[in-house]
């Protein structure tokens, strides 16, 4: 039901809307908050773009409904970092956790990586649970790190071993 699948110019208006959401910002984004044009964001775009990350489009039943990537990546370590973002309507459905087994499984399988990692933000709760699904265990945690909606929030730093995965 859940696939990784190439982005094309199709999906230019899915992703604008998870990346312009401000109610969301801070879970994505370690800017300051502010309204992003549609020309804003393909600047951001075309400027971002960095030869060997792995960006695919979280495609359900045909239709886009986020985005995940690899990014950071240290070739000469075998890490990388991976992200995962969803329109706000498709959270809940389990879609993050299988899109997000699949990058992983790419990443050590394809890619031939021996450690992903992320972060995110403590109080990102259902995030928090879905990365633990998949296997990621915490590796530590930078205190009142982010800067959220008035107040100072902890930056949780998870990690996942190739040699811990499939998870059991």
């Amino acid at each position: 039901m859940v696939e990784l699948r190439v982005q094309t110019d199709d999906d230019e208006a899915v992703l604008y809307q998870i990346v312009a959401d401000l109610d969301t910002w801070e879970e994505r984004s370690p800017r300051s908050p502010a309204p992003l044009t549609l020309a804003a964001y393909r600047e951001i775009v075309s400027s971002r773009a960095v030869d060997g990350d792995a960006v695919f489009i979280i495609s359900v039943g045909g239709r886009a409904v986020g985005r995940c990537a690899l990014f950071h990546e240290d070739p000469l370590a075998r890490h990388a970092e991976v992200g995962i973002a969803l329109l706000e309507q498709e959270r809940g459905r389990g879609y993050g956790t299988e899109a997000l087994r699949q990058m992983v499984d790419f990443a050590f399988t394809r890619r031939n990586l021996r450690r992903v990692y992320l972060h995110a933000l403590a109080s990102n709760v259902a995030a928090l649970a879905s990365y633990r699904r998949v296997g990621f265990v915490e590796e530590g945690r930078a205190r009142e790190h982010c800067w959220v909606r008035g107040s100072y929030q902890d930056e949780v730093a998870m990690g996942l071993l190739r040699s811990q995965w499939p998870p059991a």
